[in-house]
């Protein structure tokens, strides 16, 4: 840490028990200077103590820290600052390229006649493998054995050069895979709420931050660690010492008052947050709770309410350190020190929550968390929640628009009153009255709205023991009421932790979910990020052949298209209790809040109310079945791995040698004919249009995570390569190879480029011939013509995908044009050099009449300032032209320092070789 300034005078000792730490004192800093910052969201306290500590009159300047005390005048502010976090998650979709780029940073130091030393993390960097288990095994009691061991044998390549890295570079760790997703595992072991570090003779305590390649980083901000999601180029920027610049945040602060109803889980109350939160519009944003209502919420409530940032669209969601917080480090076996320093350091700072305090927001907003109903959320956002009573009807409603109107959805009862499913024996299971087609081989049919994959699945949900053990309760009475699963339903488990398994054994109800088929299948995001794996091949050849829409039912948190699995085209989030009640319903147009499931042994109705345990059960069972001791064992050794993790050889030295015929690691050709001296910017002329597309343009439409097409480049690519289709594995554990990732880019089954009306799938225009996009892009590359991409509002929104940009730019994109970006996408784009711009407000690529067909010139890149407005020149078709000024979204001084260095990693570099 360079020696702060100390303009305020906070450098103070904090002395806890027998121990004495150093630390930057907010209400000292306040007496000296900072007048009313006690009045600061708790979150931008957080960031006041990062300028206070890292003050040193470049990076960080006396106006910086000032700025925040200004920022109480107007509750937002315009002023730039460097922030510096404590720490760096990963997880392995985007830790792999990120370790593939410092890797390759590596070389190109050598060729600039640096040190490759030097390319290191400087601040502690951890990597959680957590994104490549599949749900290939499921069902049967050996199911984890399998799905790892194939885990292992798909992704030898990757984790032999994660076992390099490991031993390669400083600062960085590796928790193999097996155990666990990043949020969780940060959750219960590697985050702190203060952390410490040992400098000049002195113990440094400061507030625990972070950044995380996954977006869901945001899940920790529940025990008052600040942090949030970014692309793995910032986050390689900020593990090399680099500050990460941003502005001020507004704050608008959520109100919480009231109690959850008995049988509302906190899945249901989350759903209705994402839903206020993205209708209040909070993108770039910090949201910080408060209020009566914190103190009926455990802190496993408010992680499940803080994981979910990225849908609601805010930077993240805070909640303060309060009691809860203490409770939960005891919970988990933190050390003791570690738990008197966070209630010390927090009290002495005002950072802990007493429950009367009234911090200044931007703006508020409040739910009475009462009049919370149970809920889902579908069939593409997820923030389009459906109160379960009108689940069926809704989609009803949404299958009309998936298949594009035309057929009829309206309810034919039967001579009671219900419609019951054709063709399967009237199993008491109610149903719209859709045909139903066989399937070869199987006593059962398919129709629109079956429910074929139903997910109990990690980030969101499983770090909430309330929602698990809740979830076996409904299984163990759906058990003794008679019930089964029906026997199209793809179930699975894959819990955030071990832990998880332990209190699901000792609670007893383990066995419950395995009777139904929720067998373990791995601990990892799985379903969630694409890793469903494949339907029965008899039920995706019937989906497939009578175009039927069918349905997912998952715990997590993403739900959008052509992500969960490529059969499944309508997805719903819901509280793990629920995907156990649709699994036995079986289908979505079953409305489970009134009809029946089923039938018990004697031929009565069963409804959902008949299996639904009370909050007091839950509680009395959570209270017996999870230790402190469960995990501390489970946590004694975590970066060990299993016997697979330890057989890895590893290989290399202080560069990477690349091994030529690896299908998923190569040097990218980022730092390709690099010098010392950055070109200088040119300005973009008769760019071609590659994509014109419309709002909500997810980084999963961009660069998909999930499974490769054959006939798609990056299919052709790979069976070039002799690659069969049973090992293409997915897009997500193929991100450390640019040549797959290029291919990919644009090619998700589901993205609809209007250049080429209704048409789904990575395809585009050229001179009139529908092509890859992939394939056109390398054309107008070979012929030197540059690319722009229009496109409507919240481009970029979902995962923090850097292969959006990184492939973006791969594919010779110079600039977007859209009516708005979500905030990690803008970022990365502009980390990869690509130009972001906005349409003037009521303004769009539809009311300026662009095909795609056009030509396009951007003037001024050369003399671009942040948030200027630019002239774009649209040479239309027929030879007319137009000029239509935009606004430059490159916004701060160090972002324009990176576009004309080439990129952040550019930038990053020249600056390690030349110090």
């Amino acid at each position: 840490m360079t020696k702060s300034l100390d303009s305020f005078n906070a450098k103070q000792t904090l002395k806890v028990g027998d121990k004495t730490y150093t630390y930057f004192s907010i209400p000292e800093a306040e007496k000296n200077g900072l007048e009313g910052v006690s009045k600061l969201p708790f979150s931008l306290k957080v960031v006041l103590e990062n300028l206070l500590r890292f003050e040193d009159g470049r990076t960080v300047t006396k106006q910086d820290i000032l700025a925040c005390a200004e920022w109480l005048k107007t509750r937002k502010s315009s002023h730039e600052i460097s922030y510096r976090p404590a720490r760096v998650l990963m997880q392995d979709f985007t830790g792999v390229p990120a370790v593939v780029d410092l890797a390759a940073m590596r070389d190109a130091a050598v060729k600039l006649g640096g040190d490759p030393k030097k390319v290191n993390p400087q601040v502690p960097v951890d990597l959680v493998i957590d994104h490549s288990v599949m749900v290939d095994y499921f069902g049967t009691g050996d199911a984890f054995k399998q799905n790892v061991e194939l885990e292992y044998e798909r992704n030898g390549e990757r984790y032999e050069f994660l076992r390099w890295g490991q031993s390669a570079f400083d600062n960085f760790r590796a928790v193999p895979p097996g155990t666990g997703i990043c949020h969780q595992v940060n959750l219960e072991y590697l985050a702190q709420t203060v952390w410490t570090k040992d400098e000049d003779g002195e113990t440094v305590a400061y507030p625990d931050t972070l950044v995380g390649t996954d977006s869901h980083t945001t899940m920790v901000n529940g025990m008052a660690v600040l942090g949030w999601g970014v692309g793995g180029i910032e986050a390689e920027a900020a593990m090399l010492g680099q500050p990460i610049s941003m502005l001020i945040p507004e704050v608008v602060g959520f109100k919480l008052t009231g109690k959850l109803n008995d049988g509302i889980t906190a899945t249901d109350l989350v759903l209705r947050v994402v839903e206020m939160l993205r209708q209040k519009g909070v993108v770039g944003k910090f949201v910080e709770f408060y209020g009566p209502g914190l103190d009926n919420l455990s802190l496993e409530d408010a992680a499940t309410i803080a994981n979910m940032a990225p849908e609601y669209g805010a930077t993240c969601g805070f909640f303060p350190v309060d009691g809860d917080t203490m409770q939960y480090l005891r919970s988990t076996g933190r050390d003791a020190d570690r738990i008197a320093l966070v209630e010390a350091y927090a009290k002495a700072q005002g950072m802990y929550r007493e429950g009367t305090e009234e911090p200044v927001f931007t703006d508020t907003l409040e739910l009475d968390i009462s009049t919370v109903v149970p809920s889902i959320a579908g069939p593409k956002r997820p923030q389009d929640r459906v109160a379960l009573t009108e689940a069926a009807a809704k989609f009803a409603e949404a299958l009309t628009e998936i298949k594009g109107g035309g057929k009829d959805t309206s309810a034919l009862p039967t001579s009671n009153g219900e419609a019951r499913y054709i063709n399967e024996g009237a199993t008491g299971v109610l149903d719209a009255p859709h045909q139903r087609y066989d399937v070869n081989g199987k006593e059962h049919g398919l129709a629109d709205g079956d429910v074929v994959i139903a997910a109990i699945t990690s980030c969101t949900n499983t770090s909430n023991p309330s929602v698990l053990i809740g979830a076996g309760l409904v299984a163990r009475n759906a058990l003794k009421k008679g019930l089964k699963v029906k026997p199209w339903v793809k179930t699975s488990l894959a819990p955030g932790s071990q832990v998880v398994t332990d209190y699901l054994e000792k609670a007893g109800v383990q066995g419950d979910l395995d009777a139904l088929g929720f067998n373990l299948t791995g601990y990892g995001c799985t379903t969630c990020i694409g890793n469903s794996g494949p339907l029965d091949p008899e039920i995706s050849k019937t989906i497939n052949d009578n175009d039927l829409v069918a349905c997912s039912v998952l715990s997590g948190n993403r739900n959008f298209e052509g992500r969960v699995n490529p059969d499944v085209r309508a997805n719903y989030l819901a509280s793990p209790p629920l995907v156990v009640a649709y699994a036995l319903a079986g289908s979505m147009n079953v409305n489970i809040a009134t009809d029946p499931l089923g039938e018990d042994q004697d031929g009565n109705p069963v409804y959902l109310k008949d299996i639904w345990p009370t909050n007091e059960e839950i509680t009395d069972l959570i209270r017996s079945s999870i230790t402190e001791e469960m995990f501390r064992e489970r946590y004694s050794d975590v970066f060990k791995g299993d016997e697979h993790w330890q057989a890895i050889k590893v290989e290399g030295g202080m560069t990477y040698g690349w091994p030529a015929g690896s299908t998923y690691v190569q040097n990218p050709p980022y730092f390709e004919g690099m010098t010392m001296e950055p070109k200088p910017l040119e300005d973009i002329e008769s760019a071609a249009v590659l994509g014109l597309f419309l709002d909500s343009i997810t980084t999963d439409h961009i660069s998909p995570a999930g499974s490769i097409k054959a006939d798609a480049p990056a299919g052709t690519y790979l069976q070039e390569h002799q690659v069969a289709r049973k090992d293409f594995n997915s897009y997500g554990s193929r991100r450390g190879n640019h040549e797959v990732m290029m291919r990919g880019t644009f090619a998700n089954i589901r993205i609809k480029n209007q250049m080429v009306p209704g048409v789904e799938g990575g395809v585009t225009l050229k001179d009139g011939e529908q092509k890859w996009i992939y394939d056109a892009a390398m054309d107008y590359k070979a012929e030197g013509t540059p690319l722009v991409i229009f496109a409507g509002k919240e481009y970029g929104t979902g995962s923090s995908r850097d292969w959006a940009a990184k492939g973006t730019r791969l594919l010779g994109v110079r600039a977007v044009i859209a009516q708005s970006f979500e905030r990690i996408h803008r970022s990365n784009l502009v980390g990869m050099g690509v130009l972001p711009f906005t349409f003037k407000d009521g303004e769009s690529w539809q009311s300026h009449g662009i095909t795609g067909t056009e030509k396009v010139t951007i003037k001024g890149v050369t003399e671009l300032k942040p948030r200027q407005m630019v002239d774009v020149e649209v040479t239309y078709a027929d030879g007319t032209t137009k000029v239509i000024e935009v606004l430059c979204r490159i916004d701060t001084e160090d972002e324009l320092e990176y576009v004309r260095s080439g990129g952040i990693l550019h930038y990053v570099l020249r600056n390690l070789v030349a110090n």
